[in-house]
């Protein structure tokens, strides 16, 4: 049985909305209809059945002018919020638009933007009804309150989260730091090392596992993703220490190079996790497939 959707008799309807947000803004019934291409009137009933149904007076009337009072000052913040969120709602399904599923993802920042965009385009091409929703995550997603059908980040394969990529880090500079070649890592200490915000011990797991004192590290800036680090580095502010996924291209067209013949191969690889609401999405289920298909060479 499907149950009707109740409005509650107190809820302003969306004209009732756009109606205050624009007579708040101008101080004016009249310019508030021009702005809306309504009439002064219209906008005038519009307020009137809001204050009613509210029970409130939202508005001063001052020498023809509209004043907020306090209690308009309330709702006008959250009136432009909804209407604002609302927009841009509508903007979204706009850009659906054509494609018979919509799937809706969030990736780490640097690595959805390296490693994860080739093969959406590529998954495109196999798939061209499916589209994506995608967004940003530093971390894993709570998906009891996220909306995203699935989601890419460093964790441990599971039940329903499967293994991408290793993550293995490696170190690079701009060639200029690095006339000799790579470097040994008492003389790598000795560089500015570029610093990851959020994984702040990164350097200090690699000089460990080198065998040496992290407290004598040289400290370089600090960015808040890998993509600022590997800017830095191109710069040629210092070294970084980032995963080897990410630097293909810069190796390949030279703009980087590497500092150390070592590499730090770390407990959590790049994973796909899901709820369980996603198995009953077969565009998921295919992209699943498909994309996990992928190794590294």
């Amino acid at each position: 049985m499907i149950y009707p959707i109740m409005r509650h008799a107190y809820t302003p309807t969306l004209p009732e909305l756009e109606a205050f947000t624009a007579a708040a803004r101008s101080g004016s019934a009249t310019q508030a209809a021009q702005g809306l291409g309504l009439t002064q009137s219209a906008i005038s009933r519009s307020l009137s059945t809001l204050e009613a149904r509210l029970g409130v007076a939202l508005f001063h009337r001052v020498r023809r002018r509209l004043v907020l009072s306090d209690a308009g000052r309330a709702l006008l913040r959250d009136a432009e919020r909804i209407l604002a969120d609302l927009d841009q709602t509508a903007l979204t399904v706009m850009s659906f638009g054509g494609h018979r599923d919509v799937l809706r993802l969030a990736s780490l920042p640097t690595f959805g933007a390296v490693w994860l965009m080739p093969r959406l385009a590529e998954f495109a091409q196999v798939a061209p009804e499916v589209t994506f929703d995608m967004s940003t995550a530093l971390g894993a997603v709570d998906f009891t309150t996220a909306p995203q059908d699935f989601a890419i980040h460093r964790g441990r394969p599971g039940l329903r989260a499967r293994m991408l990529a290793e993550e293995r880090l490696v170190t690079v500079a701009a060639p200029r730091l690095l006339p000799d070649g790579p470097l040994s890592d008492t003389a790598l200490a000795r560089l500015p090392l570029l610093q990851q915000a959020t994984r702040p011990n990164l350097w200090r797991d690699w000089f460990l596992d080198a065998g040496l004192d992290p407290i004598t590290i040289a400290r370089g800036a600090r960015f808040e993703q890998f993509g600022m680090v590997l800017a830095a580095a191109r710069a040629g502010m210092g070294v970084a220490l980032v995963p080897e996924v990410l630097i293909g291209e810069d190796l390949s067209a030279g703009t980087l190079a590497r500092a150390s013949a070592r590499s730090l191969l770390t407990e959590t690889p790049y994973v796909l996790s899901w709820p369980d609401r996603s198995e009953d999405i077969p565009a998921f289920r295919t992209f699943r497939d498909w994309i996990c298909d992928f190794r590294l060479t």
